[in-house]
């Protein structure tokens, strides 16, 4: 098969910005620093190249891979509407989301429940909703990403919620991390208006909504999916298309999970390390060019040591996840041990007063850990077991 490229960018139609998806042959050629000739795009259009991102330098004539590039064009044949947008709940990752919206040119209406929290981005171009019921009147396609399941159900279907305002036609996303149950349950209320629902949860955390590269998990009405791709390319660096709700929330959790046992897992080694004489820069470092490098350990692992935890990840919402995500093991029968130890760390963690440093201040409840002897083991002539018991000092 032709290799192709996708190129993610902008395309102003009478000068108004529209997220363009195209797929270019292999043919697609580069002509000049300042410009981009793509055959893809056709109808008159005006080519302008404005920058680039996610991508090195092309030579014609070579195979492509996915690249991101931002094009502008010109059409001298007519405007295309593009659809408003609302987005409710402007959090960490909210607030950077509905930014790169605005950014891209859309008409978006945002909300929350501090309505300063809406200030820097009217100030940027976008609107105030009064409510969420007002929100979604006004808008095509609404966004909500709210801090947890008790959260989207109240936005989206309590008194002046979202669903209050949906008609035929329109479009609900729900980008937030909630259990299959609460998703179902809002996509039910949401399509008895004659909307449509998608669910739509993200991997990653602060910086990938910054940049516009989280990773969305969607699932639920495959129309409203396609409709909102630009919006999530715009957000984000790839989508996956599930099948139906309760599928996105599962493979967040699943996600989730995975992400909290690993940083769990990452601040006993370094503490061990150092309990043993190791430089924790070294072990950092060690991990790093190994098959368990990741990048996490490689973004977190200094700061850890210099006990710095910026929030990027509410440990508390991390410790939610976890919850949220053995509630989903022991529906479907699948043992977690490891998973309920870790939550067991977090929610202590939590009534610790750590729930609203990043996730990462893991380390420090390991650090108020006491190592105390199993009486069974003690019997049996077993001195090096352990079990973990917090300091309440």
């Amino acid at each position: 098969m032709e290799a192709v490229a996708m190129a993610k960018g902008v395309l102003t139609m009478a000068h108004k910005p529209l997220l363009l998806n195209c797929l270019f042959s292999r043919s697609s050629s580069i002509t000049s620093k300042s410009g981009v000739i793509f055959p893809g795009l056709q109808h008159g259009y005006r080519r302008s190249f404005v920058s680039t991102s996610d991508a090195t330098s092309a030579r014609s004539g070579t195979a492509w891979s996915k690249r991101s590039f931002v094009v502008r064009a010109s059409s001298a044949a007519g405007e295309e509407k593009q659809p408003s947008i609302g987005f409710l709940g402007l959090g960490i990752m909210g607030t950077a989301m509905a930014r790169n919206l605005v950014k891209a040119g859309y008409e978006v209406t945002v909300w929350n429940r501090s309505i300063s929290k809406c200030d820097a981005l009217v100030s940027e171009g976008a609107k105030r909703g009064e409510t969420p019921e007002q929100t979604t009147a006004a808008c095509d396609i609404t966004f909500a990403m709210l801090a947890d399941p008790a959260g989207a159900m109240e936005v989206a279907c309590g008194p002046q919620g979202a669903v209050k305002g949906l008609s035929a036609g329109k479009g609900y996303v729900d980008v937030s991390t909630v259990d299959d149950e609460t998703a179902k349950a809002i996509s039910d209320a949401v399509r008895k208006t004659g909307a449509e629902f998608l669910e739509a949860p993200v991997s990653g955390s602060k910086k990938p909504a910054v940049d516009g590269t989280l990773i969305f998990l969607t699932a639920g009405d495959k129309s409203l999916f396609e409709r909102a791709s630009p919006m999530l390319d715009v957000m984000g660096k790839s989508k996956f298309y599930l099948g139906d709700v309760g599928n996105g929330a599962a493979m967040k959790l699943v996600v989730n999970m995975v992400m909290g046992s690993m940083m769990a897992s990452f601040s006993e080694g370094l503490l061990l390390g150092a309990k043993a004489g190791l430089d924790p820069k070294t072990v950092i470092e060690v991990i790093g060019q190994g098959a368990i490098s990741a990048p996490m350990f490689a973004m977190k692992g200094p700061s850890m040591v210099e006990g710095q935890y910026p929030t990027a990840f509410p440990l508390k919402h991390q410790q939610k996840d976890l919850r949220l995500a053995l509630e989903l093991a022991n529906k479907v029968g699948q043992p977690s041990p490891i998973a309920a130890a870790v939550n067991d760390l977090y929610a202590r963690a939590t009534k610790n007063g750590l729930g609203d440093e990043d996730f990462s201040a893991i380390i420090e409840a390991l650090k108020a850990c006491k190592r105390t002897q199993l009486s069974n083991n003690e019997k049996t002539g077993i001195t090096n077991s352990s079990t973990l018991r917090f300091s309440e000092s």
